[in-house]
């Protein structure tokens, strides 16, 4: 392993770890409060027309911060729960854009909903977890 590729490696590891973290606190308010997952799922009516099962899907933004953040951390799963923190975060986006939020309230979402589509395609790197555990090596788990 070269430099550059060790200073590519130690980059996302920087990211996933600060990423995994913060997502980690947001979800943790989320997942931790079910009374309040019908409301946060009622986005899916709001910009896909779903509206069956408001909970369910409320659970699954919150488990997709929660348990994002977690996997971020530890490196295992970066790319599937890249791809459903990616979905969580243009859902929430699209909402906000809809409801005439301005550049200040959308900004983040779509801020890290490039971050996610960008660790989708990059993974977690060498100084994942999921490097280290030989049924993760495969490139779609790390």
């Amino acid at each position: 392993m070269g430099n550059e590729s060790a200073g590519k490696d130690l980059g996302l590891l920087l990211l996933r770890v600060g990423i995994g973290i913060m997502f980690m606190r947001f979800g943790w308010g989320k997942i931790s409060n079910p009374d309040g997952w019908a409301g946060l799922g009622g986005a899916m009516k709001s910009v896909y027309g779903i509206s069956a099962a408001p909970a369910f899907w409320g659970f699954m933004a919150a488990l997709a911060e929660f348990g994002g953040g977690v996997a971020l951390l530890l490196g295992i799963f970066v790319r599937p729960f890249a791809l459903l923190m990616a979905f969580t975060m243009v859902t929430g986006a699209a909402m906000l854009i809809g409801g005439g939020a301005d550049l200040i309230k959308y900004g983040h979402p779509v801020n890290m909903a490039i971050v996610f589509i960008s660790l989708l395609f990059m993974g977690g790197g060498n100084y994942a977890l999921g490097a280290f555990i030989p049924g993760l090596r495969g490139h779609w788990f790390r």
